[in-house]
């Protein structure tokens, strides 16, 4: 017997620019919105019943019009307005799942002062949140950041691994240390102040990775789970991933120069991969 088992459906890749505009200044936000439905679509899928179906074309406009009226600080607050919105307006709809990716923009600075209202582009690290809510319960929230780029050039080594037949990689206490950091925290409240925590939780993993004194990836992993944790009490657990982006040393010793630990090959593929979640004890 052949029964249906899950579905859920929705919008993707809705893009949104919003201007917020004070009498000082411009604030801008570049969103991408994604929308997931779980309900009671299975007519739809067995009989080709639509008489349930929200358009997905709808969706997206829907994600235009909240914006237009939505005072949220945060992508987070916007998310769970539009969440709200979707489940008052389809009682067919069980659940609702908005995923939201922020991108960088960097006020411009002209004659050494920021200027109100013009803009560039940062890096391509993405802020993200995720927010799930189930009709008549609570927000489910999990935010977190994608492809933050770093790099260290002292106080990075790795010793004292498992050397066997195929070991050729040498020791060093002195290496340089690139990464791409993703992280995905879950709050423990939803009455707080978004942009101040995600400030504070990146702050931390930045100022960890900096100043630690790296045995391995894996230790300065921890060491960034363990401050974002200290210092930001409304999460209870964090996941961070750290690919070991190599840069290898050139051996010049043929064109009879030395390389002390400044010529350097960047390589993306292969590369190490690292991930850890760590939480609160209960």
């Amino acid at each position: 017997m052949i029964e249906l088992a899950e579905n859920r459906y929705g919008k993707s890749c809705v893009r949104l620019m919003k201007v917020t505009r004070h009498e000082y200044g411009h604030e801008i936000y570049e969103w991408t919105v994604q929308v997931l439905l779980k309900g009671d679509f299975d007519a739809a899928h067995l009989n080709g019943d639509n008489s349930k179906i929200l358009p997905t074309d709808t969706m997206k406009n829907t994600v235009y019009s909240i914006a237009r009226t939505s005072t949220a600080p945060s992508m987070e607050e916007y998310a769970m307005e539009l969440a709200d919105f979707l489940l008052e307006r389809n009682q067919q709809v069980e659940s609702v799942s908005i995923q939201v990716e922020s991108v960088l923009w960097k006020r411009l600075t002209v004659d050494c002062k920021p200027h109100p209202s013009a803009f560039m582009r940062g890096s391509n690290e993405l802020q993200i949140t995720n927010v799930e809510k189930t009709q008549g319960r609570k927000f489910h929230i999990l935010s977190g950041l994608d492809q933050l780029v770093l790099l260290k050039t002292a106080n990075s080594g790795f010793e004292g691994y498992i050397k066997d037949s195929l070991t050729t990689l040498p020791e060093t206490k002195d290496r340089l240390f690139g990464t791409a950091v993703s992280a995905r925290w879950r709050y423990i409240s939803f009455v707080l102040d978004f942009e101040v925590v995600r400030t504070t939780l990146r702050e931390a993993i930045l100022r960890t990775f900096a100043d630690h004194n790296s045995k391995s990836v894996q230790q300065t992993l921890y060491a960034m789970a363990e401050s974002a944790l200290s210092e930001v009490p409304e999460i209870d657990e964090i996941e961070i991933t750290m690919p070991n982006k190599h840069c290898l040393l050139v051996d010049l010793s043929r064109f009879g120069q030395d390389n002390p630990n400044e010529i350097f090959v960047p390589t993306d593929e292969p590369h190490g991969y690292i991930e850890a979640k760590v939480r609160r004890r209960p």
